[in-house]
Parts: structure tokens; C-alpha cells; sequence
């Protein structure tokens, strides 16, 4: 344990150094939230009773999105485990006396974990600042800031859980391009992250809140906004739980078995 955690340490300092990316991306990222905000607001003037949540916790949501983007977002993926899977580079990884799959976990967790804490803050306060109903609001109370953390820790796990898979199945295609192309499509959208989740009709609704989509971002950020009933939030937190476990153990068999029918060009 001790050298994965070794490992998480080195990766999160070597993030931190790139400041200029950071404040770059916190730029786009007012932008874009701002942008998202006033289109919904459109919405909500031509009729704010037909929504499930008030403008001013779906402008909460948006914010927190933003905020923790690197947290939710599968697009983060790392380019460099792709191309080390891709052009054989990964016989190094699999010399190595350690798990590969515990290895690239706590690599991801340490990279979006360094991108998250150079832009949440500056996002964070700006929102904070920002006019009702533009701004962030608080949360509701105590137990829901708890369940936010709680649900923001499970959901982070679930994607790297996610993102492992994806690289999984790498090992078993010549190029990963189409897989990062079909999962980054399926997965903002079936995530809350163009459209929150109460936004759809019910049926649709309820089914994509049982996918494994829904215990990313969508849990955690309807938390904060307080679009959760009581016995909603604890049954989401159960069904992240469920699908994390369920993630990671079919990610560990899916290296296990990519680890065994692995072939490196050349040797």
C-alpha cells in the first residue's frame, strides 16, 4: 500500500505544476457555466413551473459541476496510458512488482485530484459572489454538506472505476480511439452533464438513475442543490456503493485477463 500511496503523492505534486493550464481551464469553465446558466435561465422565464428544480439550485449544480469538473468528467482520461498501451510500452508497467491496475488507479485519482485542486477554488469563490439566482447557494443543512462529500469521494472512485475499464478493453483493440469517441459521448450525457437528470421525463428518468452513469456526478451535485428527497439521497448513496464495487471488480478481471493475453511487437 505504501507505494501506491508513494505513487498517488509524486503523481499530485507533478499536477500541480502546470498552473498556466489550470488557469486556463478556469477560464473556459466560467465561461461555459456562465453560458449554461443564462440558457437555462431563457427556460425558466418562459415557464418555471414545469421544472423539477429552481433556478437558483440548477445554477448551484452547474457551478459545482464546474468547479470539480476534473472529479466527474470521464474525457479526463490519460492520454499517455492509451498510448503506452498502444504502442507496447506497457511491458514496462507489467515488469514492474506491483498491480498495473492499482498502479493507474491511484495515478488517475492523484491527476484529477491536482487539475480539481488548482481550479475549484477561484470557481468557488467567484460563484459565491455572484448575484442570486446566478450564484452558488449553500446546502440546505448540515447532513446534506456531509452526504456531498461522502457521495463527491464515491463518485470520484466510480469514475476512475469507469476509466479503468475503458482502459481495460484498450489492451483487446488496435486503436482506443473509438472507445475514448463512444464512452465520452455515452457518458456525458447519461451523467447530468449536459442536462441534470430531474430535467428528463420520469420514465427516462428512473432508468438512467439505476446506471452505473448516475453514481459519477449526478448524485453528489443534486445533494449540494437539494434536489433530493431523504430516502433518495440514502438510496443513491447505496446504489453508488454498488456500482463501485461492481466497477472495480470487473476492472481488476478485465486487466487480469488482458495482463495474461497481453502482445508486445518485437518480443
Amino acid at each position: 500500500m505504501k507505494k501506491y500511496i508513494a505513487f498517488f503523492r509524486l503523481r499530485f505534486a507533478m499536477g500541480l505544476q502546470y498552473r498556466s493550464a489550470a488557469l486556463a481551464g478556469m477560464v473556459t469553465q466560467f465561461v461555459w457555466g456562465a453560458m449554461e446558466i443564462l440558457v437555462f435561465r431563457a427556460f425558466y422565464e418562459a415557464d418555471a413551473a414545469a421544472f423539477p428544480m429552481s433556478l437558483e439550485a440548477t445554477a448551484s449544480y452547474i457551478w459545482m459541476q464546474q468547479a470539480f469538473l476534473a472529479f466527474f468528467m470521464v474525457y479526463f482520461m490519460e492520454n499517455e496510458l492509451f498510448d503506452a498501451i498502444k504502442d507496447g510500452n506497457v511491458a514496462y508497467e507489467l515488469c514492474r512488482p506491483i498491480r498495473i491496475y492499482d498502479m493507474w488507479f491511484a495515478r488517475s485519482i492523484a491527476n484529477r485530484s491536482s487539475r480539481a485542486a488548482l481550479r475549484c477554488i477561484p470557481i468557488l469563490l467567484v460563484a459565491a459572489f455572484l448575484p442570486k439566482p446566478y450564484g452558488i447557494s449553500a446546502p440546505a443543512d448540515l447532513q446534506h454538506f456531509l452526504l456531498f462529500l461522502l457521495t463527491m469521494f464515491l463518485g470520484v472512485l466510480a469514475v476512475v472505476a469507469f476509466c479503468m475499464i475503458v482502459y481495460g478493453l484498450a489492451f483487446f483493440t488496435i486503436s482506443p480511439e473509438g472507445l475514448r469517441i463512444f464512452f465520452y459521448s455515452v457518458t456525458e450525457f447519461f451523467t447530468g452533464a449536459v442536462i441534470p437528470l430531474p430535467f428528463f421525463p420520469d420514465p427516462v428518468r428512473r432508468m438512467m438513475e439505476y446506471l452505473p452513469f448516475a453514481a459519477m456526478q449526478n448524485v453528489p451535485l443534486r445533494i449540494y442543490s437539494g434536489s433530493m428527497t431523504d430516502s433518495e439521497m440514502f438510496s443513491a448513496v447505496g446504489l453508488q456503493v454498488f456500482w463501485l464495487v461492481a466497477m472495480i471488480l470487473f476492472g481488476r478481471l478485465l486487466f487480469a485477463r488482458a495482463e495474461r493475453r497481453a502482445v508486445v511487437q518485437g518480443g
